[in-house]
């Protein structure tokens, strides 16, 4: 794997570096070798996010990673708002190219674009990788009723808001599943599960209205074409009740034609996480989101949700606990931390509607 050094300064741990956070935690197609963070330099990667050390170091600049890690790549691993390149990352990313080191990022603002990066990336010889660039509109495929006539289950893992741990559990569930024998693909539907190496999926969002469930559906159907899985695992985006997120989530629900659906839930997360500085949009109830899942997947396959998982932010053990228990007692349904957890009541409930 190509060696990789992220690059996320101020961001690391937070919302906003969710990019940074997933391959930190996850990923197939580079070797995370370290975090460039100065706010967080000296510590472990693994243990700001989740308490556990895993040996990726986070630096405080670009020459301290090159000099420690010799990477080959850095990757931008923030989601900014509106995906706009930031410009107090734009000096570190010069300094990149004009060492070397090719470029990945995941924003709607290009690289390949940029007259800047492109001349100099030229001069030096480094590839420009945007990993949240479409296809070209005569290319794109529209919508065909395809997924719903696949003989495997398509669950879809959705949830209230947004940065709240949908693609993590998706791709821990994805090898839950495979490790209980039962086989299982990963679909991912933005940048991050794109850059951590799946083969399958799309970057959702940057995809024209008219061609986003057509070119995440013919995605679904190219994965069990390639791999015959009993089920596949598509990564959710957003929030259907969230008012900067509900196109994401209905593409998706229309695309997979779910047959069951899981959904994340904070419980301690009392505003949405997405431009609070506009306003401070409510969380929803749980009740509330299955109400609009359920409804919008009545005429898309008619899936149900089949399970809860709990996202812990700001949540103690004890209180993640007294909530799973809670939660299964009144509305009847497998709930767990995926992380602290792990997925086997999912993949349990999973294993009686295949």
């Amino acid at each position: 794997m190509e060696r990789a050094v992220i690059l996320c300064d101020g961001y690391f741990g937070q919302n906003t570096g969710k990019t940074a956070n997933g391959l930190v935690r996850y990923s197939k197609r580079y070797e995370i070798v370290g975090v460039i963070d100065r706010t967080k330099a000296g510590r472990d990667a693994g243990e700001v996010l989740d308490g556990k050390p895993n040996g990726i170091p986070i630096v405080a600049n670009l020459k301290e990673a090159i000099d420690r890690s010799r990477p080959a790549t850095v990757i931008v691993g923030v989601a900014t708002f509106g995906g706009y390149i930031p410009q107090e990352y734009r000096p570190i990313l010069r300094e990149a190219i004009e060492n070397g080191l090719n470029i990945v990022a995941g924003l709607h603002e290009y690289l390949s674009e940029d007259p800047e990066f492109t001349k100099l990336a030229e001069a030096h010889g480094v590839r420009l990788i945007d990993a949240r660039k479409p296809r070209p509109i005569r290319e794109a495929k529209q919508f065909s009723d395809l997924s719903r006539k696949l003989p495997c289950l398509r669950i879809p893992v959705l949830g209230t808001d947004g940065a709240i741990g949908k693609r993590t559990t998706a791709l821990l569930l994805t090898d839950a599943l495979s490790e209980a024998g039962i086989a299982a693909t990963f679909v991912a539907t933005g940048q991050t599960g794109i850059i951590q190496g799946s083969p399958y999926g799309v970057p959702l969002d940057s995809i024209k209205g008219d061609f986003m469930v057509g070119e995440l559906e013919s995605e679904i159907v190219r994965a069990y074409e390639e791999t015959k899985p009993k089920v596949i695992v598509v990564e959710g985006q957003g929030s259907i009740s969230h008012p900067a997120y509900v196109s994401g989530t209905r593409a998706i629900i229309n695309a997979s034609m779910p047959s069951a659906i899981l959904m994340m839930h904070a419980p301690a997360r009392k505003t949405r996480s997405f431009r609070r500085d506009v306003v401070a949009w409510p969380m929803p109830t749980v009740e509330e989101e299955i109400e609009w899942l359920e409804f919008f997947a009545r005429n898309a396959g008619n899936g149900k949700v089949v399970g809860i998982g709990i996202n812990h932010e700001n949540m103690t053990r004890d209180e993640v606990e007294a909530t799973v228990r809670a939660y299964e007692a009144k509305y009847k349904l497998p709930t767990a931390d995926p992380l602290w957890h792990g997925c086997a009541k999912f993949v349990d409930r999973i294993r009686r509607i295949t």
